[in-house]
Parts: C-alpha cells; structure tokens; sequence
C-alpha cells in the first residue's frame, strides 16, 4: 500500500529502550512514505509506544491513548509496548483504539495497516513470553545529539515486584559484530555520543555465547565516536574488570547507574534480588578508588510489600552513608500477576509516598554535595542540539549539567569547559576554555 503523503505521530513513555525502539520505528514508517509530524498536530496515524513500570505509567499511557483519538478521531490509533503486551484487554476497551501490538509485531505494524480504515474491533498480536525470544535492534537518531543504542532485551531475573520479563520475554542480544556495526551506522549520523540500552545489559552475551566486557572492549574502538555512556547495570553483574576498563578506556564516560533497590538485605530477599547490599557498597567503593568523580546514580523502591518502617529505616541508613551522586527513588506500585502481591505487611499509599519523598530529599543533597566537589575542575562537555534559542545545555562526561549563552557554534560540538558557579535552576554555568 502507497503511505506517501500520511502523517504519522509519535509518543514514548518509559525508558530509554522505548525512545530507541520509537525512533527505529518512526524511521521505517518514513521509509514507507509517510512524514512524521508532532504528536499535538494532526495526523493519520498515532502510535503510543507504553510503559507499565508503575501504576501511574499506566495511567499515562491512557491518558496518551485518549487525547490521540480525541485530537483526530478518524486517524489510525496504535498502543504497543509493555502496556500493551500486559493489558491488551483494558486498551481494548477504549473507543477509537485499532491496533494492540505485542513486543515483537511493534517492528512490522505498517505490514498490518490493509485498507488504513478505522476498525470496529481493535486487531490484537501479543507473544507469550516463553515464545518472544526475536531480537530486534533499535537506536535513536535525529532529535538529539546523543543517540540510545539497544544492546539487549528481555530479562531472565523475574524479580517478584517486575513485571518486565513478562512483557519483554527472556534476555537476549544480537552479536558483537552486528551490534557494533549499528554504532558505527549510528556515528555516521553526526552523533557524537551513544547510551547503551536494555532491560538488563550487563547481561549481554548469554545469547550469543559473548560477555558484555566484550561488547565494551568493541565499542571503545569505534572511530569517531566521541562519548560511550553505560545506562544501568545489575550489581552483581558489574565486574572489577568492567569497572577498570572504563577507568583506562578512551571514549566510555565515568558514569555509572546501578539499581540498588532497597538498602535492606531483608526487603532484597523479599524482592529476590541477586546480591546483598554488602556487595553493593563494594560496588561503589571500586568505582570510587578507579574514578574517584564518576556519577553514580541508583535507582531505589520505597514502601514494597514486607517493607516494614524497621527495614526502611535501616535502607535509608545505607543508602544516606554510601558516595552516590543522586537516587532514582519512586514508591513502590502492585503489578498484577507478581508475586510481590503475596507479600505482607502492605504498605500503605501514603507511606509509600512519605518514604519516597524522604529519599528524594537524600538524593538533592547527595547531588548537590557531587556539584560542589567538582566545582572549579575542568570537564569536557558535550552540548545539545535544543530548540531554546537563550540558553545552550549539555553535560559533562560524568554527567553533570551545564549551561552557556545560546551559540549555534557550540550545538553538537565536544567543548573543555571549567564548571564555574550553581545557578539557580541547579545547573552550572561554566568557562568555555
């Protein structure tokens, strides 16, 4: 079918593999034929690429679905992603919704679009998890100067407040070679940095029989490319030999995510967790004597099921003595079908959200305490190709933010820079050097 002349709209919730995915998918409705437009103008085609992470994900990703099919009730609305793998039955429910695509069939929806009518019954093609084993890469290129590049997919770890490896399948990848080979087509964009990607990327290789050590060893040979970021790596799938790498490795920035959790061994059992704290604290403590300035940021639950005031006090301790740079921290939400459900005591929505609050305010300190350590260092800064025609942002190769005078000089350009003073938006304004 000829799409020359349709518009196609976009949204993505969720994580950064969702925004590499959307781009990747966007890129063949434009081979295609059609030309994307934004998601508030008018299109023929809507596409919402979901996340179910959290309760409020959820809830976000119908409140997408219904102003798509308000702003053009006769385009064609599609929901795919993780909410949409997981709930097909409550998007189906939605007056205006025609296709409900499963992991895998989000690569190939224009295969799906017959004679591009709305339908009566939304067309549903999901994958049960124990059959979506297909990997498709993804990378983000066109909106920014940095790039997401998809390494891996899946998780094996089925952790029991997750619902991933059921709307993702089991962890797997594509080959050194293959993967590599995608981040040189993505260095030819004019892409000056490349986030690697996944659901769990530490565990790159169990699928082709390689190590995720490997994979780094590759990419920090790829001419031209400025930057490598590591997104979030398992603990216990952080290596002493990965984290000395990245300390002698010419492109990959000091930058570490690390998901901790919970800071209580207690709740990290609940949860079935693969390591203790004690191995997390050894963790950041050899991040720290290799690169003493990384960024280390880490993700943390607050009020799951079996958090007792006890064990969250005694997480919080833990987390308030470690040297991180900032705390990902949101409140705990039921997903159907975990076991986490199974768990007592509950925790109620309020303290839920009082704990979170607690440890958010934790992180502005910790981050504010890494701003000031590296106040008057030199850094090189990579600077964004925004639309702000005032202010120019960008951020350090250990991920602090910066800001500068607009320049259409400096836009996409790798510039040494002396972090000067902390604005009052929290960035820092900086000495071009």
């Amino acid at each position: 079918m000829d799409f020359s002349g349709k518009k196609a709209a976009f949204f993505t919730l969720g994580c950064k593999l969702n925004f590499s995915e959307t781009s990747t998918i966007a890129r063949h409705f434009e081979v295609k034929g059609f030309d994307r437009v934004d998601f508030k103008a008018q299109a023929d085609v809507y596409v919402i690429n979901s996340c179910s992470v959290t309760a409020e994900s959820d809830k976000k990703s119908r409140n997408m679905i219904r102003q798509a099919i308000r702003r053009n009730p006769d385009a064609l609305v599609v929901v795919t992603g993780c909410y949409a793998q997981l709930q097909a039955d409550a998007i189906g429910q939605i007056p205006g919704v025609d296709y409900i695509l499963g992991t895998n069939a989000k690569f190939r929806m224009t295969d799906f679009f017959d004679d591009f009518r709305k339908r009566e019954q939304p067309f549903k093609l999901l994958q049960s998890e124990n059959k979506n084993r297909d990997y498709h890469h993804a990378a983000s290129w066109g909106d920014r100067t940095r790039s997401f590049l998809k390494v891996q997919d899946g998780c094996d770890y089925f952790c029991t407040y997750c619902t991933i490896p059921f709307a993702r399948g089991r962890s797997r990848n594509d080959t050194i070679v293959n993967t590599v080979s995608k981040a040189r087509e993505t260095v030819a964009n004019d892409i000056k940095e490349i986030i690697l990607t996944g659901v769990n990327i530490g565990d790159f290789g169990k699928s082709t029989n390689e190590s995720f050590i490997e994979l780094l060893k590759n990419l920090d040979e790829v001419e031209g490319l400025e930057r490598l970021r590591i997104s979030s790596v398992e603990p216990n799938l952080l290596t002493d030999e990965i984290v000395d790498f990245v300390g002698g490795s010419k492109r990959i920035a000091p930058h570490f995510h690390l998901p901790l959790q919970s800071g209580s061994n207690e709740v990290l059992n609940l949860m079935k967790r693969k390591y203790k704290r004690e191995l997390f604290a050894e963790r950041v403590a050899k991040i720290r004597s290799v690169l003493p300035d990384a960024f280390i940021g880490v993700d943390i639950i607050a009020g799951t099921n079996g958090e007792t005031e006890k064990f969250f006090r005694d997480s919080y301790d833990f987390v308030r003595e470690l040297e991180v740079s900032q705390l990902h921290a949101f409140p705990y939400s039921e997903r159907p079908g975990t076991k986490a459900l199974e768990l007592k005591p509950v925790v109620s929505v309020d303290d839920r959200k009082a704990r979170a609050r607690r440890l958010i305010q934790l992180s502005e300190r910790k981050l504010r305490a890494f701003y000031e350590k590296n106040r008057g260092q030199i850094k090189s800064v990579l600077f964004e190709n925004e639309t702000d025609q005032k202010q120019l942002h960008g951020f350090t190769d250990n991920y602090i933010r910066v800001e500068v005078p607009f320049s259409s000089s400096l836009v996409n350009q790798v510039r040494q820079v002396r972090l000067s003073e902390i604005n009052n938006m929290g960035n820092f304004e900086v000495e071009l050097i």
